[in-house]
């Protein structure tokens, strides 16, 4: 679900600083190497806005490609270092995942799916109060940040009884 740490205007970071450097180097990378994940950080500099890939994340929804939307998107910025702050990279991955890139374009530029994007960020930060990336809900609990699998079956399991318990 579209969540932004840095919405326009507050400045984005900068890779090459030290900030982003020791929190991939004491956090990302350990957690990615942990999941078996391949992670870099992207040099893109400074970090683009991701306004425009979030708006792009609604069309993609609206047409039944949301997860393979996020999933090329992820992968772009993460692995491949692609700018996902720019129309034309975001509208090459749409039309990777089979989405008419004309379309996708047009929707970036007109900027279709702002308000869209916009009541999501806002039940994000306001009715469900996210503060971290990830952000686990499962039935009342939140649960900020990563955890292991065991700890969210435990939470799911707890989850499931406390409602089969009310019912």
């Amino acid at each position: 679900m579209p969540f932004e740490l840095r919405p326009y205007p507050t400045p984005t970071l900068k890779p090459e600083e030290n900030y982003l450097q020791n929190a991939w180097k004491n956090g990302v990378y350990p957690t990615a190497e942990r999941f078996g994940v391949e992670m870099v950080l992207p040099r893109v500099s400074p970090q683009p806005y991701t306004h425009l890939a979030f708006e792009g994340f609604q069309y993609a929804k609206e047409h039944a490609k949301a997860n393979e939307y996020n999933h090329r998107v992820m992968k772009a910025f993460f692995q491949e270092e692609m700018d996902i702050g720019k129309v034309n990279v975001l509208t090459e991955l749409a039309t990777q995942i089979g989405l008419n890139g004309e379309e996708f374009r047009r929707a970036l530029e007109t900027r279709k799916y702002k308000e869209v994007h916009e009541i999501a960020l806002h039940h994000a930060y306001e009715e469900a109060n996210i503060t971290a990336v990830p952000t686990f809900k499962i039935g009342d609990r939140v649960l900020p940040g990563l955890y292991d699998k065991e700890s969210l079956e435990t939470v799911i399991q707890e989850e499931i009884i406390k409602h089969l318990s009310k019912n």
